[in-house]
């Protein structure tokens, strides 16, 4: 008999599940996780247990009865054929030993007869985003996000761009399959790198910068992020279809789809342990994030015998590695000047072995964190890996304090060249002026010619460095101008390599503009951004048939010549970019240290690659001539699409209001721009009137 409710049992249940739900919400629909894995696991745990002694606080919209979160509504929603269903955890070996009796106990099965017959699968768990993928005739139609394991979000042309994700299966097949598309841990890390130079907080986790990559509007921000994708479901298959999980996976592979190759089938449960202890260390040294081990029984026909429970199968488990946290010491805090200038405190600690790594360092990304976190030198410190990738700070063990740990603060002067330090106004970097200081200089160099930019094969840390210090190279258009016998000049350098690393910098003399702009090291500008920026310079400017893409007369040169009249506010009307970002770009290209680069860069003989056509807007449609700004949250759109939807109808989407302007659409939390709008008496107008107008309705009657 349960135990009888007790008003503080009542009153914790319902503080649990309110802290569950906003959980979820972070990070099912925002993407944006406040609480640890570990943390979220204990207090649904918790919850559980509750419910558990008392079955009267449970109820049907309790998170321990559902799974993940409802559709967010931004996107159209897709209803699962066959429901999407979350897992039971095991926390340890004895609990998964406990699953594997409620399994023998549930078939009926004594121990020798599980011995004979029940065997199980162990696959890693991604730490990614649940997928299910609809194919007909072995053609890729549809693809959904898990949301409430009901009803996902329709994200097909997003899972489009996925490389991993087969548009066409080997076989003619109708079949539905389920999968999860991670971020993987390079990319991750590629990204935070980015935003870091550009003073933006860091993301989470691998997990959730994925999700949060998928669950875009517009794919092409999707198809930046360089996702990936494990399958390990296989369901409705018109033909006779597999009657073992092992048997599935390896049918999932014949199809094309790609599976995770770190499995293993025929297991006992003493099999089932080997496996999860064998992984422990190793999983830090995947290329992708896991953070367990799924098991399944594997015949089909036991699970259906053994059937569900509330949210999840009685037939599978999910072991969860414990998390991973050490404690060292903060001998120093040191900060180090990026290629924008940006100051970063990094923790210099005593040596500790974490997620599979010795660690000595942990960017601590600002002064603010710091000071939030409240971390000082001399501090014992709870460290660990965001996402198994990177080292993070936790916070400080203030128990062990002596006082005699001193506070960081940040230098007056750069460190390297003593330039007085600035600090933005409004936002949490410091940086040093200085375009010419050293330390920017190398680095900039580096960005330049590496992936993402020029990517010139060969041209590594080392070998600029030493171009730098030879006074090899001055400008970014130098690279260009090297010969072999310059080449062979230095350290290590025979002919042979000297000749390959002229031919790959000839070869990455033609380059897309986006790529060349990325690889300018525009303060805020990362590779998105400079892809819209790419695009919305060949819609202002576009080359002409017969005008030659490199050149002093070609389309790169009057470009170059063109940015550098170009007022700041004017690259407010780029796809994706506010006014901190468009100042920036106005000082790049105006201030004589950096406003001739690109034209060094045409003398040198780079040339864009001439950008594929774009599709143009319609010049009779209902905005065409008019001006539109967008301000605020709308409800049926984003950003990016709104302003698109505007182009389609033959508009023109600004970034900044003026006189100039026709319609200011306003959603909720506008700001500064509909106070603009007002007082220059632009018309303003809410998201209803902004549909009937890309519409052609009236919008006066």
């Amino acid at each position: 008999m349960a135990e009888e409710t007790r008003p503080d049992s009542a009153r914790r249940a319902s503080e649990l599940r309110a802290t569950i739900d906003r959980a979820n919400e972070l990070y099912y629909r925002e993407d944006a996780p406040e609480l640890s894995d570990a943390d979220y696991d204990r207090l649904m745990r918790e919850l559980q247990e509750l419910e558990d002694a008392h079955p009267e606080l449970r109820s049907a919209d309790s998170p321990t009865q559902r799974v993940g979160a409802a559709p967010s509504g931004a996107l159209t929603e897709v209803h699962h054929r066959t429901p999407m269903l979350s897992l039971g955890n095991a926390f340890g070996i004895d609990e998964l030993r406990a699953f594997d009796g409620r399994v023998r106990r549930g078939l009926g099965l004594d121990a020798d007869e599980a011995a004979a017959g029940l065997r199980y699968v162990a696959e890693l768990k991604i730490d990614g985003l649940a997928i299910a993928l609809r194919y007909e005739r072995g053609r890729f139609i549809q693809g959904a996000t898990r949301g409430d394991g009901t009803t996902g979000e329709d994200v097909t042309p997003n899972l489009r761009t996925i490389a991993a994700i087969p548009d066409r299966l080997t076989a003619p097949v109708d079949v539905d399959v389920r999968g999860e598309v991670y971020m993987p841990k390079a990319e991750f890390a590629r990204i935070n790198a980015e935003r870091e130079e550009a003073g933006l907080a860091f993301y989470a986790n691998p997990r959730n910068s994925g999700a949060g990559s998928l669950r875009q509007i517009d794919p092409a921000v999707t198809a930046s992020r360089r996702l990936s994708a494990w399958f390990y479901t296989l369901v409705d298959e018109a033909a006779v279809g597999p009657t073992s999980q092992s048997a599935a996976l390896a049918r999932l592979e014949e199809l094309g789809l790609p599976v995770e190759p770190n499995r293993a089938s025929g297991l006992d449960i003493d099999g089932v342990v080997g496996f999860v202890e064998q992984w422990q260390e190793p999983r830090h040294h995947l290329p992708y994030e896991t953070d367990g081990v799924v098991i399944k029984v594997d015949a089909f026909d036991l699970q259906r015998r053994l059937g569900m429970v509330s949210r999840a199968p009685r037939w599978a488990i999910a072991y969860k590695f414990p998390p991973e946290q050490v404690e060292t010491v903060v001998e120093d805090i040191v900060p180090y000047v990026g290629r924008t200038g940006t100051l970063t405190p990094v923790a210099h600690m005593k040596a500790v072995k974490v997620a599979g790594s010795t660690v000595t360092r942990a960017t601590l990304h600002n002064l603010d964190e710091v000071r939030r976190k409240d971390i000082r030198i001399g501090d014992h410190v709870v460290l660990q890996k965001a996402g198994d990738v990177i080292p993070e700070v936790v916070g400080p063990i203030v128990a062990r304090r002596t006082g005699a740990e001193r506070e960081f603060e940040m230098p007056a002067g750069c460190p390297i060249c003593d330039t007085p330090i600035v600090r933005d106004e409004g936002a949490v970097r410091h940086y040093c002026p200085n375009l010419a200081c050293p330390a920017r200089v190398a680095q900039e160099f580096g960005h330049f010619a590496g992936r993402g930019g020029m990517d010139i094969e060969g041209a590594g840390w080392m070998v600029v460095s030493q171009l730098i210090e030879r006074g090899m190279i001055k400008a970014r258009g130098d690279l260009f101008r090297l010969s072999v016998a310059d080449l062979e000049s230095l350290d290590r350098f025979a002919r042979k390599s000297a000749e390959n690393l002229k031919a790959a910098i000839d070869r990455a003399r033609v380059r897309p503009l986006a790529r060349i702009l990325n690889a300018l090291g525009i303060p805020q500008v990362g590779e998105q951004t400079a892809i819209d920026l790419a695009n919305w310079i060949a819609e202002t400017w576009p080359p002409r048939d017969d005008e030659p893409m490199g050149g002093v007369d070609g389309w790169l040169a009057r470009v170059a010549a063109e940015l550098t009249a170009t007022p700041a506010e004017r690259f407010e009307e780029v796809m994706g970019i506010g006014p901190n970002v468009a100042a920036s770009l106005g000082r790049y290209f105006s201030e004589p240290a950096t406003s001739g680069i690109l034209a060094d860069l045409v003398d040198a003989g780079v040339e864009p690659a001439r950008p594929a056509p774009r599709a143009r807007s319609n010049s009779d449609g209902p905005l065409a001539g008019k001006s539109i700004v967008i301000t605020g949250s709308l409800e049926g759109f984003d950003r990016q699409g709104a302003e698109e939807a505007v182009r389609i109808a033959g508009g023109k989407a600004s970034g900044s209001i003026s006189r100039k302007t026709d319609y200011l659409v306003a959603g909720e939390n506008a700001g500064s721009k509909l106070a603009k709008a007002q007082d220059l008496g632009v018309r303003v107008l809410d998201e209803a009137a902004f549909r009937r107008l890309l519409a052609g309705e009236d919008i006066d009657g």
